[in-house]
């Protein structure tokens, strides 16, 4: 399966006034990057801006992590992970997450400027936020580590007071406990949120980040109140795992979009070989990939 854009890990598209948006981790994991086109095709040849950089030390130094942009309370933002750096590998990997923003209508022209940290209600290894609306009211979702439950991050979802505050306290979703979810490391992370028919569905990703990197997902039916953790069913089972013969290796960390025609897409990276080649980190080769989402005759989301 060819890529549509080589060495962009964690992709996400938005498609907003008939515009596509682009963001992904970069190799270097040293800056926040943007791709704006007309069609869904162009962001592969699309110009790719930098529109913001990582300090030099301190908060937000190091690791810069999955960025996702979101129009909010009238203004653009990014929210993305980084961690504070520092003399030993722990603090390049004590991440927060933080938000820029940007008033312009168009994201790729006025600027983005540091907005600040999304306070989650407790101090913890803390990554790859989403946002979504459901049923009028706006809720961010995100992984975090509870010192409490053994592995390295569960899911959480909390209703958005605004753009940068969330009514806490949070409400666990998930927590990595089925094999597939706990093959190297005991990993949630990674939502990304598909509405279809009424229904929200959160896609999720477990395990090391090599070939046995998976996706669940996580279903609350038309009705049901996000914030009740017991109405949300959980799949026993993988929805998309390493597919050898179409050359993807650990897919997930996805997003979703629509083509011209209102089709959903399945964003998402995986490596086109197992393993990696040096340590996760140094591995550039976690492209982005694309592929229309099939519904079962329940209306389900089938993903291979």
């Amino acid at each position: 399966m060819k890529p549509f854009i080589e060495q962009r890990a964690d992709p996400y598209i938005l498609r907003k006034d008939g515009k596509y948006y682009f963001t992904a981790s970069v190799p270097a994991f040293d800056r926040v990057i943007l791709r704006k086109a007309d069609t869904l095709e162009g962001l592969a040849q699309a110009e790719e801006k930098t529109v913001w950089i990582r300090h030099e030390t301190g908060d937000m130094s190091c690791n810069i992590w999955a960025p996702e942009i979101h129009w909010v309370d009238d203004a653009w933002y990014i929210y993305f992970a980084a961690a504070r750096g520092g003399a030993d590998e722990n603090g390049c990997f004590d991440h927060r997450t933080y938000a820029l923003r940007n008033p312009n209508p168009d994201p790729t022209e006025g600027g983005f400027t540091e907005a600040g940290r999304i306070e989650t209600g407790w101090e913890s290894f803390t990554i790859d936020s989403t946002v979504t609306v459901f049923e009028g009211k706006r809720y961010f979702i995100w992984a975090q580590r509870d010192f409490s439950i053994p592995g390295n991050s569960n899911l959480y979802i909390a209703e958005m007071e605004n753009a940068l505050e969330l009514k806490l306290p949070a409400v666990r979703l998930s927590v990595p406990e089925f094999d597939w979810e706990c093959r190297g490391f005991l990993v949630n992370e990674g939502p990304g949120c598909l509405h279809h028919d009424g229904n929200l569905y959160i896609t999720y990703s477990g395990s090391a980040t090599d070939e046995r990197y998976a996706m669940g997902l996580l279903t609350l039916k038309a009705g049901s109140n996000p914030l009740d953790a017991s109405a949300w069913t959980k799949s026993l089972v993988p929805v998309m795992v390493t597919e050898e013969k179409n050359g993807l290796y650990g897919p997930g960390h996805n997003s979703f979009t629509t083509d011209a025609e209102g089709n959903d897409i399945l964003v998402f990276h995986a490596r086109p070989y197992p393993g990696f080649q040096g340590d996760a980190l140094s591995d550039p080769n976690r492209h982005c990939f694309l592929r229309r989402v099939c519904y079962n005759n329940g209306g389900t989301p089938v993903f291979q």
